[in-house]
């Protein structure tokens, strides 16, 4: 065990069940690696009782930014007071952009797939997508949700991907993606991979669209060896992944960025059976293994892990694992891990570790440089409680002397203006695109006001305009469905 470097950890204990989970982590941790200097922090439902509405007090940032790495039990988030998840305001706050979820077949946890051989990584990014969170009712009857996916969030998480498989001596990369669909957005995450797959060519690389992913993950899990996705699929699948290797109790977690990392079991507070003694705390405690390779101390990591599985596979377990031998307890589990100590599992190998080269920060904003812009059009959001036969007319009539012209009308991404024949189901949000006479680089601002005025002239109100815009000769938006 290295005695060479101090490494001082930010711990939280958290809420409900994380105080039992944590200590357990904490009791192991320091018995192989009695290098760690800890320093309790606090976030989560008790900070919100004092009014602190992210869950997350400036004494724990500060904590956080002195050790850049913590150790953290899970967090409620309660109903009436608070904001935000204090899990997502860490995230945030530090901007640990990758999510990694490791899911692999335990010893003596019987599930459908033993004996599989299911041995996988779910890399997510943790900070983009869906998850931004930004949202609004457009009408009283249709909320937007903008799903946002960047060239620099692409970069950093499938770089963290790669860079992760081969710290694990793993041999291939699959990325999931809904890119048939979503083409610009997903589209970029796919195009993304693979670029960067030509920069690891001693790894497989594979695209998959994320459905046939979760087909594949309950079909034949075992053909998995890292799979990296967005935040929302990775979300969805990664706790797919937990319920093939025995449920959330064995389910480890690491958030990593540029320069802080924050450990933590995937599973909740669990508050009705905190103080019980009956919750399994390995997902915790494999949560910690990760951390400690993180800091570079892969002698006190395997150590702890070979213990577990050594522990796992002579038949002490806790409530969650149905054998045929009773359970124990939280306390009684860690006692056994820790007397397991250099022990080795007989059927289960740990993996050798290499240090993970975490992506550096981007030095510039701007990722991708455009040598020519175009502005085609725009897309136009109205209310109207009427149908496309009597909305099309207006905005043609809207049209007249504006330099726009109308091309099309959608209603929930389908063409329904010009009139198709069909008769699809409509609400009350439209997407009227108008396109210039005369495309130019950017629409004159007065222009753009007299279009607005003329569809309120119309007695329609508009909520929110998208630009319509051509990078480098290529269209940057997509076609409604029908659109020709």
């Amino acid at each position: 065990m290295s005695q060479l470097k101090t490494h001082t950890i930010t711990l939280i204990a958290g809420d409900g069940i994380g105080p039992e989970v944590v200590a357990s982590a904490k009791t192991l941790i320091d018995a192989a690696c009695p290098n760690i200097i800890w320093e309790e922090a606090e976030a989560g439902a008790e900070v919100f009782k004092k009014g602190i509405a992210s869950g997350v007090p400036q004494a724990t940032i500060d904590s956080l930014n002195r050790t850049r790495v913590a150790l953290k039990g899970p967090l409620e988030t309660p109903v009436g007071f608070g904001e935000k998840s204090a899990n997502v305001t860490l995230r945030k706050l530090f901007e640990t952009f990758a999510n990694i979820r490791p899911v692999r077949e335990f010893p003596g946890v019987p599930t459908r797939f033993s004996g599989s051989g299911i041995d996988m990584v779910i890399v997510r990014e943790n900070v983009e997508d869906l998850y931004a969170g930004i949202e609004h009712m457009q009408t009283p009857d249709v909320a937007q949700c903008l799903k946002l996916i960047s060239s620099k969030g692409c970069d950093k998480i499938m770089r963290t991907a790669f860079e992760f498989a081969r710290s694990e001596g793993r041999k291939s990369v699959a990325c999931a993606t809904k890119a048939n669909i979503m083409k610009k957005t997903e589209g970029l995450v796919k195009s993304t991979f693979e670029k960067m797959a030509k920069e690891y060519p001693d790894l497989e690389s594979w695209h998959i669209i994320i459905d046939n992913c979760a087909h594949q993950l309950a079909k034949k899990p075992e053909q998995f060896d890292v799979i990296v996705t967005t935040n929302m699929n990775g979300d969805i699948i990664s706790d797919l992944g937990s319920g093939l290797i025995g449920g959330l109790g064995f389910a480890p977690g690491a958030n990593i960025g540029h320069d802080v990392a924050i450990f933590e079991a995937v599973h909740g507070s669990a508050p009705k059976y905190a103080g019980k003694d009956t919750i399994n705390p390995t997902a915790m405690i494999l949560s910690g293994v990760m951390m400690l390779r993180y800091l570079g101390e892969f002698e006190a990591a395997s150590l702890i892990e070979n213990a577990v599985m050594h522990t796992l596979e002579s038949g002490i377990h806790t409530r969650d694992v149905v054998t045929d031998t009773p359970p124990v307890g939280t306390k009684a589990y860690t006692a056994a891990i820790l007397g397991n100590f250099g022990k080795k599992p007989s059927n289960y190998r740990i993996r050798e570790h290499k240090p993970m080269k975490v992506p550096a920060r981007p030095s510039s904003t701007v990722v991708t440089k455009v040598e020519k812009r175009e502005t085609i059009g725009m897309d136009v959001f109205v209310e109207f409680g009427g149908g496309a036969a009597e909305l099309g007319p207006k905005l043609e009539a809207a049209c007249q002397g504006t330099g726009f012209k109308l091309k099309m009308i959608s209603n929930r991404g389908t063409v329904v203006y010009p009139l198709t024949g069909t008769a699809p189901d409509v609400v009350d949000q439209w997407r009227c695109r108008l396109y210039l006479e005369i495309p130019v680089v950017e629409v004159p601002l007065p222009q753009v006001h007299q279009m607005l005025q003329a569809i309120e002239g119309q007695g329609l109100r508009w909520m929110h305009i998208e630009k319509l815009c051509k990078f480098d000769g290529a269209d940057a938006f997509t076609k409604a469905q029908g659109e020709n």
